[in-house]
């Protein structure tokens, strides 16, 4: 009986703020009656049941998430590539961690959107399109909704989070695992992928979650950038400028759920695999 208790506790308590939010939803949006302020749930939960239709002439809610998708693991798999090495590097190599540390710590304050008027300026509408020098044709269609500057954008904001948590990771590993095996003989090549990585692991995990996360927060402000015509921001911001706000709502709820999933992705990846992390260190 306790058991089944727990168990309808685990499941009945995460429903209870979500249960509520929808109630007050419901009751605010028939007391406003205004679908502009405040849209109707109801409006919502169609679009969502219409989801393949064409919205406002810029396709599917499924069309256009797709498109956020890849645009954000384009532009978060190049900030990880640039930040783990160099963060693997920062926390092996005290030499490298002074070269690179205070230059770091004085740009990642800044927040991704302050850096629009230059990217702009850098990356005009160019698009991967571009980089490829097509101008015509499906190729030049599809490659043309990858505009450099969201790119930059993203993989900026997933850069600092990751490049932190990697050389934080390096650095604290345990110097007596080090000491004691180059005692026993360890070579640096053995030290560094035997101890350091698997060592760090979690922590690059971590910085690599986090990382995803920023990444798609900066999904709007790059999607309203010049040049876009597809995606959930563009969806969101020409939603609003048409005063179509349930659209707006239906777009903030998908960048949610998919925030959500990739969340939870790495933190069941975290808790099955490396789970032993913080005997390590």
């Amino acid at each position: 009986m306790n058991t089944i208790s727990t168990k309808l506790k685990k499941f009945a308590y995460p429903m209870i703020l979500p249960i509520l939010f929808l109630i007050v939803w419901t009751l605010l949006s028939t007391t406003i009656d205004n679908k502009v302020i405040f849209p109707k749930l109801s409006s919502v939960l169609y679009n969502f049941s219409h989801a393949t239709e064409n919205f406002i002439g810029l396709g599917s809610i499924p069309k256009n998430v797709a498109i956020s998708i890849i645009r954000v693991l384009i532009g978060y798999l190049i900030g990880v590539i640039i930040a783990v090495p160099l963060g693997i590097f920062m926390g092996y190599i005290s030499a490298v961690n002074s070269i690179f540390e205070s230059f770091i710590n004085v740009f990642r304050p800044i927040p991704p959107l302050a850096w629009v008027p230059l990217v702009l300026g850098w990356f005009g509408v160019s698009s991967l399109a571009t980089v490829f020098g097509l101008t015509q044709g499906d190729a030049y269609v599809y490659l043309n909704n990858f505009k450099i500057s969201m790119i930059f954008i993203i993989a900026l904001g997933t850069f600092f989070p990751v490049i932190t948590n990697v050389s934080f990771g390096v650095r604290n590993i345990r110097t007596t695992l080090i000491d004691s095996a180059r005692v026993l003989g360890a070579s640096e090549h053995d030290i560094f992928f035997k101890i350091l990585i698997p060592g760090a692991a979690p922590t690059i995990v971590n910085g690599l979650r986090t990382g995803l996360g920023i990444a798609w927060a900066c999904l709007v402000s790059a999607e309203m950038l010049p040049g876009s015509l597809s995606g959930v921001g563009y969806l969101i911001t020409h939603a609003y400028e048409l005063a179509r706000t349930d659209l707006v709502v239906t777009g903030m709820i998908c960048i949610g759920i998919v925030g959500a999933c990739l969340d939870y992705t790495f933190k069941f990846a975290e808790r099955k695999y490396l789970s032993w992390g913080s005997k390590i260190k």
